[in-house]
């Protein structure tokens, strides 16, 4: 049973509404349609609740399913408008079919004696003439065109609170949802950032830096000093981006151009990084330590000789993503040595979906690698 309450009902926001609106819709329905007999007999007030419970579900679910498509095609609170008016309109036709599909319910099947039926209402020319009756006893007032506008306001009225209580379950849902998103980035951010660290940090990374700018020392002093200030920008980099959750593409090839200085001073002819990114797309913006991470990742997974040179690639496409990639000449697998997780993929992968941005598309062929990176033109931890 609570399975299938929630397959009908996924949402706790669909559960609460449905218990909100079920114990009052459902007998006042049952008493319009039935009548008095409603209230006469234990059997017609039973059976009456559950035809009408039964139809009042499948609307409440007909609704339900409407306004959840609806909140998919315009989720960000921004789109509230938007989200509010075709969420009305498609509220005010489905309400009319319902009703519509209500009257001819027992007007048919004629159920537990109501005073609705084929007959009555070709005798009485419609509904309207047929419903007179019931409005006057329940409200003591006739289906009169004054009458019919204040049942239209009221209807209007009671459409645009249900909406609202809507709005404000989704409301509280999107705000709960950004805060735990906030938290979930933050931890991936810190994350990626101690990975990064690590990998700059570690022993073998400074033993292979420091190796290098001491075989420059003597024999090329003024390539080793440049060495020191490509190093410097690089950690320099690192500490500043602890705090941001994008940066600007051009702050980050400025970076990538000092990592890739330390790599090639101790790859040498082996390694060729090729940067052509349009001018136009400088100021957008993108994770930090993005292409430090794909460019450390093709650096550790590929075969990196003079003779058998790594090609990396940074450029942009005419839809304003970025494109990394390069040649693949994959190590051959050593015995001992454990597979690559890809933690540093899954890193980016994981920030732009924190960030409800499309995820990057990665593609890993026979001979190259190659990844599109979105790029952003605001600050979408803010949206």
């Amino acid at each position: 049973m609570r399975e299938l309450i929630h397959r009908c009902f996924p949402t706790a926001r669909s559960r609460w509404m449905y218990a909100f609106i079920a114990p009052w819709i459902i007998p006042l329905m049952a008493y319009l349609l039935i009548g008095q007999p409603y209230l006469q007999t234990g059997s017609t007030f039973a059976g009456g609740t559950l035809v009408v419970g039964i139809l009042s579900t499948l609307a409440f679910l007909a609704h339900n399913e409407v306004a959840d498509r609806i909140t998919r095609k315009y989720p960000h609170l921004r789109q509230t408008i938007k989200r509010i008016v075709w969420t009305t309109l498609c509220f005010t036709g489905l309400s009319a079919f319902f009703l519509y599909s209500y009257v001819m319910t027992f007007a048919v099947g004629g159920f537990f004696n109501t005073e609705l039926s084929l007959g009555a209402m070709r005798a009485n020319q419609g509904v309207i003439p047929t419903w007179n009756r019931l409005f006057e006893r329940m409200f003591g007032m006739e289906v009169t065109p004054p009458t019919l506008v204040f049942l239209y306001a009221w209807d209007v009225f009671c459409l645009l609170t249900f909406v609202f209580v809507y709005e404000v379950f989704y409301s509280l849902e999107q705000w709960q949802a950004s805060q735990k998103n906030k938290e979930t980035l933050k931890k991936a951010r810190l994350q990626g950032q101690l990975q990064s660290l690590r990998s700059q940090i570690s022993p073998h990374f400074l033993f292979n830096s420091l190796n290098s700018l001491s075989s420059l020392i003597a024999d090329e002093p003024q390539k080793a000093e440049d060495f020191v200030n490509e190093m410097a920008k690089v950690y320099r980099y690192l500490l500043q981006t602890s705090e941001r959750e994008l940066t600007p593409l051009s702050v980050e090839l400025a970076f990538i151009r000092s990592y890739y200085h330390l790599l090639k001073t101790r790859y040498g002819a082996g390694l060729h990084l090729d940067v052509a990114v349009d001018p136009a797309y400088l100021k957008y913006q993108l994770p930090p330590l993005t292409l430090q991470m794909l460019v450390e990742n093709a650096v550790k997974h590929n075969v990196i000789l003079a003779t058998k040179p790594l090609y990396i690639h940074i450029g942009t496409t005419p839809t304003g993503e970025l494109l990394v990639s390069n040649n693949l000449q994959t190590k051959a697998k050593r015995p001992g040595v454990v597979e690559s997780t890809q933690v540093g993929l899954a890193n980016i992968t994981a920030r732009y979906r924190l960030l409800d941005q499309p995820e990057p598309q990665i593609t890993n062929g026979p001979d190259h690698f190659k990844i599109l990176l979105p790029l952003f033109t605001e600050n979408v931890s803010e949206v």
